[in-house]
C-alpha cells in the first residue's frame, strides 16, 4: 500500500510541469463564426502554431459582450460595431480592431409570396414582406444578425413588432436553429452568407436579395479589460489577436472555403503605436 502510494504521489508530481505548461484561452465569439465552420478551420491552425488551446463560447454578440464584461471570457470576437463601440466606451475592453468582413442575405422561399426574388433594395424588400404579411422569421436573440436586421426594418419604416405571432416570429435562438425553422415554416429570414453558405437543410429555400450595401457585415476583435478582471490571460488572449489580424491569421480567414467560395474576406487594422 505505501508502495502504491509513492507510486501515485511520484506520477502526479511529475504530470505538474505539463499541466503548468498548458495554456488556453476562451473566447466570446457569434454563432456564425462556429457554425460556419469558421473555427473549426482557423483554431487548430492557432493551436499548432502557438501551442495555445482555444475553447469557445458561441453566442449572439450581445451575449457575447456580456460574457466579456462579466469578464468570463478573454476576448470577444463579434459583428456588430455599435455595440462594440459602446463596449470599448463603457471600459470593458479594448481596442477595437477589425478582423473579415462579409455580408448579409436575405433569405426566402422559391413560391416567394412577397415578390421580391432579384430585388437589391433590402429596405423596399422587407416593406413588400411586410405589405404581403409573409411569414418572417427572426433570430431575436441580441446578436450581430438580429441587430442588422431591426436596424434594417426601421430604415425599411416598418415595425415588424406589430406583426409579432402573426407574420413575424422571433425565435430567440442561434443563426442555423433559426434557418431551421424558416425552413421548415417557408419564410423569410436575414442570415449571414457564412451560416447559409455552411447549411444543409435548406429545403426550398434560397437568397433572394443580395449585394445591397447595407448588408455589409463587419467582424472585430477586442481583449477583455484585464484591469477589470484580473484573471483575463492577457498574454495568451494578445497572442490571438496578433495573429489573427497579422498575414498568417488573415491568410487562414482567406484560406476557409465552402464548395470553392470564399465565406469572410479578411481586412485586419492594427492599432497605431503608442508615442
Amino acid at each position: 500500500m505505501h508502495r502504491r502510494f509513492l507510486a501515485a504521489a511520484l506520477v502526479a508530481l511529475l504530470s505538474l510541469p505539463a499541466l503548468a505548461q498548458e495554456r488556453s484561452i476562451t473566447i466570446a465569439s457569434t454563432t456564425s463564426t462556429e457554425q460556419s465552420g469558421l473555427f473549426g478551420h482557423l483554431l487548430p491552425i492557432f493551436t499548432r502554431e502557438t501551442g495555445i488551446a482555444v475553447r469557445v463560447v458561441a453566442l449572439g454578440t450581445g451575449q457575447a459582450l456580456d460574457v466579456g464584461r462579466r469578464g468570463d471570457a478573454d476576448l470577444v470576437f463579434v459583428h456588430d460595431r455599435p455595440a462594440e463601440e459602446r463596449f470599448v466606451a463603457e471600459g470593458a475592453g479594448g481596442p477595437r480592431l477589425h478582423v473579415m468582413f462579409n455580408d448579409f442575405v436575405l433569405i426566402g422561399p422559391a413560391a416567394d409570396p412577397a415578390g421580391i426574388a432579384g430585388q437589391r433594395d433590402t429596405a423596399e424588400a422587407l416593406r413588400r414582406i411586410a405589405a404581403a404579411r409573409a411569414p418572417f422569421v427572426s433570430r431575436g436573440d441580441r446578436s450581430g444578425t438580429h441587430a442588422a436586421e431591426l436596424r434594417l426594418w426601421q430604415q425599411a419604416g416598418v415595425d415588424p413588432v406589430a406583426g409579432r405571432g402573426a407574420w413575424y416570429r422571433e425565435v430567440g435562438q442561434g443563426m442555423g436553429p433559426a434557418l431551421n425553422t424558416a425552413a421548415a415554416q417557408g419564410a423569410y429570414i436575414l442570415a449571414d452568407r457564412g451560416t447559409w453558405l455552411a447549411f444543409r437543410n435548406r429545403q426550398d429555400l434560397r437568397i433572394v436579395v443580395e449585394g445591397d450595401a447595407r448588408l455589409f457585415n463587419q467582424y472585430g476583435v477586442m481583449l477583455v479589460n484585464p484591469q477589470r478582471h484580473l484573471h483575463v490571460k492577457v498574454a495568451e488572449a494578445q497572442r490571438f489577436i496578433d495573429w489573427i489580424v497579422a498575414p498568417a491569421g488573415q491568410a487562414a480567414i482567406a484560406g476557409y472555403q465552402i464548395n470553392g467560395e470564399q465565406l469572410f474576406f479578411p481586412n485586419a487594422t492594427v492599432p497605431e503605436p503608442v508615442s
